[in-house]
């Protein structure tokens, strides 16, 4: 019988992975990672919307528990704190002082959710590591999840074709709706549970207050682009991406306000109104520290510029030192730090971050 270790998180969808691969008939052994030290500012404490004020890991890993010993299936827990700090919390902040928006998700699946993890499932004698991923492996490539509400293809685009051997995937052809329905028939208590969202070592946290504790917050000027009015003060260039629109919190009338662009040398934050502005058009983007998954470089295929973007249809040019430069017709709010995924149909080529905006082949000013 073959030897599956499979990353329990406390959520409903690696409980059903779990449900999965037991049917499938595998040995199944539960590994919980500790990432994040939950305890750190203790800012989680008197939060209505955590459990009788639990750290909220100790909440996911009794949760993980109960699924375990429902299932019977053995549960070990790591601690991966250290690692985490220094491979994707780091680069996190990093991102954030030079005004770009970090995607932590993806290096998180880097370096640890499929690197650190899969050399402690090897000490457990595994055979195949598993995750409660919405993907696909089908003959070497990385493919689409049958919900594509719920694809999460985006988050792999970092992982090497070593990371994914002996990877599974159980509930990659199920629909979340099934996931669920699954889970109450076992009787599992994260049969209702919410679905994580966000930033994972941030949670149920403000993201603001959470930030202050690593980077000072620095206010300063709001400018209309157009008019090169200051209509308002900032809480620091670090909150802000292109093309946000929601929470700004800047004073009047913001319902048609996007960000546009950063002056971090000035510490002004940029700003246009209208949802058809120019200033947040581009045609172009250079992709950097691109990873290709697989053998196929097509001259056309489709990208995501972010995480649930429709996809768009894309050139795709070939540099040297690993990057590209993506053409495409007038899209909105490309930004600097976000990945930037290609796709094939159903299968996710790879990706890389994007670098820089262009426009008519000139850079977009978004970071100044």
């Amino acid at each position: 019988m073959s030897k599956v270790v499979i990353g329990m998180s406390g959520g409903v969808d690696s409980s059903v992975a779990a449900i999965v691969l037991k049917n499938m008939g595998y040995e199944v052994i539960g590994l919980f990672m500790r990432n994040w030290d939950s305890t750190v500012n203790n800012d989680y404490l008197g939060n209505p919307n955590l459990n009788n004020n639990i750290c909220p890991q100790e909440d996911d890993f009794n949760d993980a528990k109960a699924v375990c010993e429902k299932l019977d299936i053995p549960l070990y827990r790591i601690d991966f704190v250290k690692e985490y700090w220094d491979y994707v919390f780091t680069y996190f902040l990093d991102e954030l002082k030079v005004g770009r928006t970090p995607n932590p998700d993806i290096m998180c699946n880097k370096y640890i959710k499929f690197d650190l993890f899969i050399k402690e499932a090897k000490k457990l004698g595994a055979d195949f590591i598993a995750t409660g991923h919405y993907a696909r492996i089908k003959d070497g490539k990385l493919l689409r999840a049958v919900d594509s509400n719920k694809d999460q293809t985006y988050f792999l685009s970092q992982l090497s074709n070593k990371q994914l051997e002996n990877v599974l995937f159980p509930i990659g052809d199920l629909v979340k709706s099934d996931v669920r329905r699954i889970a109450k028939e076992y009787g599992l208590i994260t049969a209702n549970k919410k679905d994580s969202t966000g930033i994972c070592f941030i949670g149920e946290r403000n993201f603001k207050e959470f930030l202050k504790n690593y980077l000072p917050a620095k206010p300063g000027n709001v400018m209309n682009i157009e008019t090169k009015e200051i209509i308002g003060t900032h809480q620091g260039l670090m909150y802000y991406t292109i093309g946000q629109r929601k929470g700004l919190n800047i004073g009047g009338n913001t319902d048609k306000m996007f960000v546009v662009g950063k002056n971090l040398k000035d510490n002004i934050l940029y700003v246009a109104f209208g949802e058809d502005n120019d200033y947040l058009k581009s045609d172009s983007c250079i992709v950097s520290n691109m990873n290709f998954i697989s053998k196929e470089r097509p001259k056309k295929c489709q990208a995501k510029f972010r995480y649930r973007q429709t996809d768009i249809d894309v050139e795709i040019e070939y540099l040297d030192n690993n990057e590209i430069i993506v053409h495409y017709n007038n899209v909105k709010a490309v930004t600097p730090g976000q990945a930037c995924v290609l796709y094939l149909g159903d299968e996710c080529l790879g990706g890389g971050i994007i670098k820089e905006v262009l426009k008519d082949n000139e850079k977009i000013w978004y970071l100044l």
